[in-house]
């Protein structure tokens, strides 16, 4: 059997989505991009039914965009993160801090050797009309 990409453990995992959800909170423009950098690729693809851009600065464009529309609320972890060889899934919720999320969402991040995101394929679970 081949592998590619690293053997994920779980406290690496859950700390990379940990710092790839504070990306999305972060409200200011250059530690977003710091962030973004540091954890993905250049190339890092996000795809879900609203979005698909490829690389750093668009998915930073895309986060800007998701901040103004739901200006206020923050991205939390739902549940732990599970992982196996190059790949981890997670669910997310989207809401105020401390309160009932108003999105629950459920990602796929796939990594490269050097532990960096390459990918993410992002499901929506919970999403109220009109958003």
């Amino acid at each position: 059997m081949t592998t590619t990409g690293p053997v994920t453990t779980d406290l690496v995992t859950t700390d990379l989505v940990a710092d790839y959800l504070d990306a999305w909170n972060a409200g200011d423009p250059a530690e977003r991009r710091a962030r973004l950098e540091r954890l993905c690729a250049p190339g890092v693809r996000y795809v879900d039914p609203l979005a698909d851009v490829t690389g750093v600065e668009a998915l930073d464009a895309l986060i800007s965009g998701v901040q103004e529309q739901f200006a206020g609320l923050r991205f939390t972890p739902v549940g732990a993160v599970d992982a196996h060889h190059d790949v981890c899934r997670f669910r997310w919720g989207l809401g105020p801090e401390g309160a009932e999320p108003v999105v629950i969402g459920f990602d796929v991040a796939v990594l490269d050797a050097d532990g960096r995101i390459t990918a993410v394929h992002g499901f929506l679970d919970r999403v109220p009309e009109g958003a």
